[in-house]
């Protein structure tokens, strides 16, 4: 708790994987990948409760040998590939309250998405408890290769032309200009706000910016590999 706000922390972590399959159980320098996010959220001082959402058995199992125990599995409907992140908030959210608990805050967190820093997250919480007129917070980092300015695809006649605007001719890095992605470190919303707009990107969220390092997600293989060295690099951090 801060500031007398309570935060619900909600794991996401499905199962089935086309681009890296187990990546969630996958051994990540030492233990298995959403074990970084279980021990994280542990070491908050202001996350209420954590729950783990997830499809697998095998998941589940390899939470609870960590200590987080997943007492009931997601229905079938939050399995497939088509459900969002929002639609299991909102079960999340709807369970807890049927249980008679509910939060000012909800953290959504990827196992994915390992590379944070030790306070990150409850600097997140600091922040959006700072600023009570806003609905949230939101991880983003400075996008360093795929600038959209840059971006092209392929026109009807199969010629390459931008992606944005034909009229945007952009050569050199140093022309950029600031462009944001929303790295998953961390998203933290108001209750109230995505129980509104069934979203976490309202119009009324702040940004917590995140380092150069930490601007990586893992969807396969290569990922993986990037996220598993730099952790080594930056393990006195994490």
């Amino acid at each position: 708790m801060y500031k007398g706000y309570k935060t619900l922390a909600v794991v996401t972590a499905r199962g089935g994987s086309k681009g890296l399959l187990g990546k969630n159980v996958k051994v990540l320098n030492g233990k298995p990948l959403i074990a970084w996010t279980l021990e994280q959220v542990k070491n908050s001082q202001f996350i209420d409760k954590l729950v783990v959402s997830t499809d697998s058995g095998e998941i589940a199992k390899v939470c609870e040998a960590y200590g987080v125990k997943v007492p009931q599995l997601r229905p079938d409907y939050l399995a497939t590939d088509n459900a969002s992140s929002m639609d299991v908030l909102e079960y999340t959210i709807q369970n807890e309250e049927n249980d008679g608990c509910v939060y000012d805050y909800i953290m959504l967190l990827e196992p994915t998405s390992p590379l944070r820093k030790k306070g990150d997250l409850d600097n997140i919480i600091k922040l959006a408890g700072d600023n009570p007129t806003r609905d949230g917070v939101i991880s983003v980092g400075e996008v360093q290769l795929e600038h959209p300015m840059i971006v092209k695809k392929i026109a009807e006649n199969g010629a390459i032309i931008p992606y944005l605007s034909e009229n945007i001719k952009i050569y050199q890095r140093q022309q950029y200009d600031e462009a944001l992605f929303p790295y998953g470190v961390g998203y933290l919303i108001k209750n109230s706000a995505f129980r509104k707009a069934h979203t976490i990107y309202t119009d009324n969220v702040i940004p917590y910016f995140i380092e150069r390092w930490q601007n990586y997600e893992i969807d396969d293989i290569y990922d993986f590999k990037c996220v598993e060295t730099i952790m080594q690099m930056e393990m006195d951090k994490i």
